[in-house]
């Protein structure tokens, strides 16, 4: 199993960007997963956000990010990033990282949590 380790988040205005990293501690089974972003606001369940295929050929996002939340990877680097821009105060949550072993949106196929990073974006 992948430990990963997020980072990145703050407090930001609505409208501002910032870009969300994800690393992994295992070079040679990161190579091997698909990776995705899932977010919890207070109260609300864990939902997807995005997802990128082991070789960074695919990529899809929730339809409340697109045009404004990219994921990537860097496979050297063992790191995934989302990077998110024209931040709003509706993408106020937690935001973890995990690995499956297919690109899907389906929060059980996913494993190898991180311990999430705080974004907070106000109004």
């Amino acid at each position: 199993q992948v430990q990963l380790v997020e980072s990145g988040g703050g407090l930001v205005q609505a409208g501002d960007s910032l870009r969300l990293s994800c690393a992994a501690a295992s070079g040679r089974t990161f190579r091997s997963y698909a990776m995705g972003w899932f977010r919890q606001a207070p109260g609300k369940e864990r939902e997807f956000v995005a997802a990128i295929s082991w070789s960074g050929d695919s990529t899809y996002g929730a339809d409340s990010v697109k045009g404004r939340f990219t994921i990537s990877r860097d496979i050297a680097k063992m790191t995934v990033y989302l990077q998110m821009d024209s931040l709003k105060p509706e993408d106020t949550a937690v935001y973890y990282c995990a690995t499956a072993q297919i690109l899907t949106s389906r929060l059980g196929e996913y494993d190898g949590w991180g311990q999430g990073t705080q974004v907070t974006v106000s109004s």
